[in-house]
């Protein structure tokens, strides 16, 4: 057990030429990655796929040039992170207008007749991604990577680039907006 090595380890031991070592790290983090992928991309899976192997391929060609400055984990999140804002830059205009359009259509939907029933998972699943795709971008990005990869807020400040006090508020906005809606 105690053999195990870091993932740090493995992508140094790659960088050296260990292939295993790459695919060590690819079974290790490759859900976690497509999850944050797809949830950024509000659950279009073709662009989620696209950017998860861009993902990988960066992570392959800077495999030389990487330094244990920060985990792992971080550090591939943090190009994924940009693949997904340089998307969003390149796609905004058109990409809008429908987001907005297929997020009305999931508010307008009839909420379920019984109120007092409780929720069943599915539904509380439901509700939380139509709640992350009102977010703003940066409010969901910053979220995800908290809850779902459980990043502490140093570690968000580095995928992100922005400081911690604005992970915090993008945070506390965030959790807020999340917790309003389901108080409802």
């Amino acid at each position: 057990m105690g053999l195990e090595r870091t993932d740090e380890e493995l992508m140094l031991a790659y960088a050296g030429g260990d292939l295993l070592a790459f695919e060590m790290l690819y079974r290790r983090h490759r859900g976690t990655l497509y999850r944050f992928l797809l949830r950024s991309m509000r659950n279009h899976r073709a662009d989620a796929d696209e950017l998860f192997q861009e993902t990988w391929s960066r992570a392959v060609a800077a495999r030389e040039r990487y330094r244990v400055e920060a985990k792992f984990t971080t550090w591939l999140l943090q190009i994924a992170h940009n693949l997904v804002i340089d998307r969003f830059r390149r796609s905004r205009p058109q990409a809008s207008a429908e987001e907005a359009e297929i997020v009305f259509n999931q508010l307008d939907a009839p909420e379920n007749e019984q109120p007092e029933r409780v929720l069943s998972e599915f539904e509380q699943r439901r509700k939380l991604q139509i709640v992350l795709e009102e977010l703003p971008e940066e409010q969901r990005v910053t979220f995800l990577l908290r809850i779902e990869n459980g990043l502490g807020l140093e570690e968000i400040s580095e995928v992100t680039g922005v400081g911690r006090e604005t992970v915090k508020s993008r945070l506390r906005y965030a959790l807020a907006r999340v917790r309003a809606r389901f108080e409802t």
